[in-house]
């Protein structure tokens, strides 16, 4: 199915998606507290589809409702009777790697789509083994499908922080349900800080506590987890694809349902769309933006990588030049990130530079395209805001990829007076 989207101009308010990475953490931490938690507002989408299947395989109960699920956690995980499928969540294969160890016997197989089988783990798997607990990849090179062994965690280990911030959340998550406390000690530049910032909110509602220092070194005690309640905030790298259409077709939107005070690496889209020109304004929960002409800027991505595709087909659009840096690790997203947008805005007509760990985009006027995110849904999202800038002038491929975060995106979009046309 190839997708077009056109409006004069936006207007209107929508909800923000619930947070993906909020929800992914905050049913692995209710699967490790033995008694009732009850999450509210969770994102229903493929991606957390697979963290909740997960949680099912590993012993939980689950209660999915529309606004909220309750989880009745277990005392330990038990060891799955099928394999694991984390589809296309890189975020549940690695979180759930780390909790497989905590099973007391037997082996855990996670694998998923095309797309994570291509991912890197060993970083993980050698940390487990570290830990105590035998870990390996099924092919012997580092990637899914991984079999995990079920043990007894504990002691240290050592991983580096510049691949994904994932493996380390995994660790911490599980190491914090494991039997003698856990030490994980980050090699180099942690990259994505916010994300470890946000697994160790949902863990201190969960009872939680977590040593570290700085972002060097986090270690565990074997206390354990308590049942809770967790409010999902909205997302505020999804929301940010809404936001950013009156940039490209002019207007005013709002977006409903954010929450600043939980940590999350995408509130920086906020500032980024402010130093490109935008007219923003936060409220009690609430982001309001005016379009403007864009101009381009340079930005560290290092903590936010997710804002790459946004912040690139913007800079497609500004005055001048983008440059997009520290952004290297969001090769190993659901596509190389940085490959997949040089190549496809190239088409475009744009002008535009592939870095080791980032792109340069020169802004300019975009000619007619058919534009292919490549399965991956944040690229998808982005393509159609340039759909959007030239009024349907750019076709672009596999709208169904969105499911993946943001079920609801295209109809989001119609909300704000777009026409979205399917052919």
């Amino acid at each position: 199915m190839i997708v077009r989207v056109r409006a004069e101009r936006v207007s209107g308010e929508v909800k923000a998606p619930p947070s993906k990475s909020y929800t992914h953490r905050a049913i692995t931490a209710a699967l490790l507290a033995p008694g009732k938690s009850d999450i509210t507002n969770p994102l229903y989408s493929r991606d957390t589809e697979a963290t909740i299947n997960a949680a099912k395989l590993f012993g939980a109960t689950l209660n999915l409702k529309k606004d909220h699920i309750t989880v009745e956690g277990v005392e330990r995980p038990k060891t799955p009777d099928n394999i694991i499928d984390a589809m296309n969540s890189g975020t549940t294969l690695r979180i759930m790697t780390s909790v497989a160890g905590l099973t007391k016997s037997g082996y855990t197989v996670l694998t998923g789509d095309e797309s994570l089988r291509r991912r890197p783990m060993q970083p993980l798997l050698n940390a487990l083994r570290q830990l105590g607990i035998r870990a390996w990849s099924s092919k012997l090179d580092g990637t899914a499908p991984v079999i995990v062994e079920g043990g007894e965690m504990g002691g240290e280990c050592r991983i580096r922080g510049d691949v994904s911030s994932q493996f380390i959340s995994g660790l911490i998550i599980a190491g914090s349900a494991a039997e003698r406390p856990v030490s994980v000690n980050i090699e180099g530049e942690l990259v994505s800080k916010p994300y470890i910032d946000a697994t160790l909110s949902v863990l201190k509602q969960f009872g939680v506590e977590v040593e570290r220092a700085g972002y060097r070194k986090f270690t565990t005690t074997p206390r354990g987890y308590r049942p809770a309640g967790f409010t999902v905030p909205g997302d505020y790298g999804l929301a940010g694809f809404v936001m950013s259409t009156p940039m490209v077709a002019g207007g005013r939107v709002r977006v409903t349902g954010l929450d600043p005070r939980l940590p999350q690496a995408d509130y920086k889209v906020v500032e980024v769309l402010r130093n490109m020109g935008a007219e923003v304004k936060e409220g009690e929960g609430f982001v309001e933006v005016v379009g403007s002409s864009l101009r381009g800027v340079d930005v560290s991505l290092r903590d936010s990588p997710d804002l790459l595709p946004i912040v690139a087909v913007l800079g497609a659009v500004a005055d001048g030049e983008t440059r997009i840096r520290d952004v290297g690790h969001a090769r190993f997203k659901e596509s190389d990130r940085i490959a997949v947008l040089a190549a496809e805005l190239s088409k475009t007509s744009i002008r535009v530079r592939e870095l080791p760990d980032g792109l340069v985009v020169e802004g300019g006027r975009l000619k007619a395209a058919r534009l292919d995110p490549r399965g991956d849904h944040r690229l998808f999202m982005a393509f159609t805001l340039l759909s959007l800038a030239t009024r349907g002038g750019i076709e672009v491929l596999d709208p169904e990829s969105a499911s993946v975060s943001y079920p609801t995106f295209l109809q989001d979009l119609e909300t704000l007076g777009c026409e979205v046309e399917k052919i």
